[in-house]
């Protein structure tokens, strides 16, 4: 019984160190700064035109209840900046991906919102596309392969392929595999901006909730680069 009962306190012992750690903001953002690098922000002048402007779908819009219909930003950085892409006539095709999630009903492919809202900032309908409904990174990657064989004539398909800093190498090495040249411009930048600053603060040493969801998403992308074998 006594052993029984020093199992239990180890283990609840061990479970409060993980989660203090996890919640910890010097830790994710140092797991963070690991997933960008070796991304930059990027100026425009520094990007080639293209035969397209590939946002990836992720984080973009959200349903705030069950009961409504009214979709609320969640985290526009894809969008916008595949917007600003566009008008700097790095290409005269936006394309997004019409990401779904299977565990939340009622909501469109990101890719139809997207398209949207795209018009009522004054692009060209007809310049705008988006892919069949896809739910992952792979999926995204094999649509917009096949739109591109549609669209484009030349043998050699180049893109801008606007995501998160931190899912770049992996969408990067998924895209091309496809045979699709890639031309990153990474947004949406979570990590801090330099190591002293993150130990200089002392906020980033008490556990925070918002540091342990950081610290969440993370780790899944450290995992989604092991499946997918993109790690280096």
């Amino acid at each position: 019984m006594v052993f029984v009962v020093r199992k239990k306190t180890k283990f609840v012992y061990s479970a409060i160190i993980f989660l203090t750690v996890l919640s910890n903001g010097f830790f994710s953002g140092t797991l963070w700064r690991l997933l960008e690098y070796p991304w930059k922000r990027l100026d425009y002048s520094l990007v080639q035109p293209s035969d397209g402007i590939v946002v990836l779908s992720g984080g973009g819009v959200r349903l705030p209840s069950s009961n409504t219909k009214i979709i609320e930003w969640d985290d526009p950085d894809r969008f916008l900046a595949g917007i600003d892409l566009y008008k700097a006539n790095k290409s005269d095709r936006l394309i997004f991906t019409g990401g779904i999630n299977p565990l939340a009903s009622g909501l469109p492919p990101e890719g139809d919102i997207y398209i949207k809202e795209s018009i009522l900032r004054g692009i060209p309908k007809e310049d705008l596309l988006t892919t069949y409904p896809v739910s992952n990174t792979l999926q995204e990657a094999k649509a917009i392969k096949k739109l591109l064989n549609d669209e484009v004539t030349s043998s050699q398909k180049k893109i801008i392929l606007v995501t998160s800093a931190f899912h770049m190498n992996r969408a990067k090495k998924v895209f091309e595999r496809e045979g699709i040249i890639v031309q990153p411009y990474p947004v949406d930048f979570k990590g801090n901006k330099t190591f002293l600053s993150s130990l200089r603060n002392p906020l980033m040493w008490i556990p925070s909730s918002s540091y342990l969801n950081k610290s969440t998403k993370a780790i899944r992308e450290i995992i989604g680069r092991i499946i997918y074998r993109t790690w280096e």
